[in-house]
């Protein structure tokens, strides 16, 4: 089960405002949390938005994009692999790993946006698609195990 997105919940308690079943005097209070509800996420970014501004940061060999952004995935989610390899050894604890992983993480999200680009697929899409087949390996009992096909 999908939960709503903050947008989507402010356009239904903007319907429930203006329609004529609704009673008068929850009106205005229903349009006051949706316009309140709209506010705290105007400046939201997507991540269609985040690729589409990730974008104009990419400089790399065009003809071998595909294999360029999936190679530098690959490498960046090692270094985080590599930190927390280094956390468990001890070298540093879970506050400053926190830390070196924030920049990290950041190098992963780029590298999986443009590979995406490069696919010609919409970063939004991907999430949407991947939270519904979690959803419903949850609600069938098979979440866990392996395999792509469960």
């Amino acid at each position: 089960m999908n939960n709503p997105n903050p947008i989507d919940a402010a356009i239904r308690l903007l319907e429930t405002a203006v329609d004529p079943e609704t009673e008068f005097y929850n009106r205005p209070v229903l349009a006051q949390r949706a316009l309140s509800a709209l506010r705290r996420h105007a400046n939201a970014m997507t991540l269609s938005g985040y690729q589409d501004a990730a974008a104009t940061t990419a400089l790399y060999p065009e003809r071998r994009g595909i294999e360029y952004t999936a190679l530098g995935l690959v490498g960046e989610a090692g270094e985080v692999a590599n930190k927390v390899k280094k956390m468990l050894r001890g070298d540093y604890g879970r506050e400053e790993l926190r830390a070196l992983l924030a920049s990290e993480l950041g190098d992963v999200l780029w590298y999986w946006a443009m590979l995406a680009r490069e696919l010609e697929l919409s970063p939004d899409v991907i999430a949407q698609m991947n939270l519904d087949k979690l959803a419903s390996r949850k609600e069938r009992g098979v979440i866990t195990g392996s395999g792509d096909e469960r």
